[in-house]
């Protein structure tokens, strides 16, 4: 898929997404090596864009697993369409069962879930696990042999096994501990907060119609509210949106009206809010 790091870079960028040198490092490695990338982080830093952005870039189709509380394997891997099976077995009352459970545990019933079509035919996929530490830990067992042999086992009709394997990307906002299995088959990569001069990239590419002045601003309040103690700190997507509303308000500079009528944007608490409005000084950032 990229031929060195700075191909990563390059290509990545054309598409929207400005990644360091150890993020475009890291993703070149995973394409080298076809190990699937654990990506960590606070959300909002461009994990799940990651992905997408990978997957425009090579042509891939994105295949989503939105993992969250309670997600099992038919939610993951597939599931028997039970309804028609009811409709075939309600059509044939004359065969014998033998005829009949042949028939209908076969490929037209069968529902395939991300991870089994993840790994069904030849086109380019990217396979995107995403927010991996909401599932429950016995989902992880359920990852294990696809990242471990890129095959599904499906009882009544034999083992699947990738005939292209997808690029695989795992993201966690690290909100529990992922297991040692699961990690020992990815390369692990943490997309943090990125520095000022990346932040700035960001966003004169994300809102290009934002001065340099005011994108300078921006830059340095959002950081400025990082070093705050708050529940919530604003992430890049908070930036980002923070910049358009900027925009839209046809704001000239920062100032304290400003900062009072938007902070909602960037700050998703009460507490958060209060505590900035009191704490932020302008005058220093």
């Amino acid at each position: 898929m990229f031929t060195s790091v700075d191909d990563v870079c390059a290509r990545l960028a054309d598409v929207g997404y400005l990644a360091s040198p150890a993020v475009a490092t890291t993703v070149f490695l995973a394409d080298r090596l076809g190990k699937p990338l654990l990506v960590e982080g606070p959300a909002g830093v461009g994990k799940t864009e990651l992905a997408k952005a990978v997957a425009q870039v090579a042509g891939a189709r994105l295949i989503r697993l939105q993992c969250y509380e309670g997600v099992d394997e038919s939610r993951a891997l597939y599931e028997w369409n039970h309804a028609k099976q009811l409709l075939r077995i309600s059509a044939g009352r004359d065969e014998s069962w033998d005829e009949t459970r042949t028939d209908i545990f076969s490929e037209e019933f069968l529902l395939p879930r991300p991870l089994l079509t993840a790994i069904r035919g030849d086109d380019p996929k990217v396979l995107l696990i995403d927010e991996t530490d909401k599932a429950d830990v016995e989902v992880e067992g359920l990852l294990l042999e696809v990242l471990s042999d890129f095959q599904i086992t499906v009882p009544e009709l034999g083992t699947v096994v990738a005939t292209s394997r997808p690029f695989v990307v795992l993201t966690s906002n690290a909100s529990r501990e992922l297991s040692e299995a699961l990690r020992r088959r990815c390369l692990f990569l943490h997309i943090g907060f990125p520095d000022e001069e990346l932040e700035r990239r960001i966003v004169r590419l994300k809102v290009p119609g934002l001065d340099e002045v005011l994108t300078e601003s921006v830059v340095r309040v959002v950081g400025a509210l990082r070093e705050m103690d708050l529940r919530k700190v604003p992430s890049v997507a908070e930036t980002i949106d923070w910049a358009r509303t900027l925009l839209a308000l046809g704001a000239d500079t920062i100032d304290e009206d400003v900062v009072r009528d938007s902070l909602g944007v960037i700050l998703k608490h009460q507490d958060d809010i209060l505590k900035a409005a009191a704490k932020l000084d302008l005058g220093a950032v």
